[in-house]
């Protein structure tokens, strides 16, 4: 595969995104509580924490695709809380990216129409070469004629991270990305967003119970109730697990004392 340009225009010596006193309530639920959090540009950060500590509500906070309650959200140096709902979506379709742990490719697309689908939406002009150098990027050279169904499960989650590269964003969040997987094509697909950071500067966020998954990240960032609960860098699987088990028992006797 030939490198390609940097998909972030944001410096990789700056921050990507920013959280400060990030608060989220869901009715009488303080989904976010008080979150401070800098995720610096070229680096990949895995998020995690017991179910119900808020992982997934700060991953659509820090994306756009939720509002917080109180707190500021920067991406690339624009704060979100400020704009319109038109301007937050433009600002979500150029300069952010978002995959899921299902798919979502429409099956009666190719693999290239698909990744080209949000550039068509915005009404811009798809250049092939672009969407073709998208889809090496991610391995999957050759195959932009085939559709969802003759592709495996991991292919076509590297379709979805190609689409989302596409408008080459300042982040790519990714929610529970490897969830849908077998371990063996997990690791592809990580090994993947690993390769993305490593030689193109891409900045990611990835939320994961997974503490082989989170291994693969730069840092790991440990939620309880909405809160930051501490953080390891130069993670191993092993670390991570112990960690997550700490804090688990930790959440769980507080609820029987409750």
């Amino acid at each position: 595969m030939t490198s390609t340009p940097s998909p972030s225009s944001t410096p990789v010596s700056g921050t990507a995104v920013r959280l400060t006193a990030l608060r989220r309530r869901h009715r009488d639920v303080r989904a976010l509580d008080g979150v401070d959090l800098d995720f610096r540009a070229g680096t990949f950060t895995a998020v995690m924490g017991p179910s119900g500590s808020g992982k997934s509500t700060l991953l659509q906070c820090a994306a756009g695709l939720d509002r917080p309650t109180s707190g500021t959200v920067e991406v690339g140096g624009v704060a979100l809380e400020g704009l319109s709902e038109r301007r937050l979506t433009l600002l979500r379709r150029d300069r952010i990216g978002f995959v899921f742990q299902s798919f979502n490719l429409l099956p009666s697309l190719t693999a290239a129409q698909n990744v080209a689908l949000p550039l068509r939406l915005a009404g811009r002009r798809v250049p092939r070469g672009e969407v073709r150098a998208a889809l090496e990027r991610v391995g999957l050279g050759g195959r932009e004629v085939h559709r969802p169904g003759e592709l495996s499960g991991g292919q076509q989650q590297r379709v979805a991270i190609a689409r989302a590269l596409i408008t080459r964003p300042a982040v790519l969040f990714a929610d529970e990305p490897t969830g849908a997987l077998d371990s063996a094509t997990s690791r592809e697909v990580l090994s993947m967003l690993r390769e993305l950071v490593d030689r193109d500067g891409q900045t990611i966020v990835m939320v994961t119970h997974d503490p082989q998954a989170a291994a693969r990240a730069d840092r790991v960032v440990f939620l309880v109730d909405g809160r930051v609960e501490g953080e390891l860098y130069a993670p191993t699987a092993e670390r991570v697990a112990a960690r997550m088990a700490g804090l688990e028992t930790t959440t769980g006797a507080e609820a029987v004392a409750c």
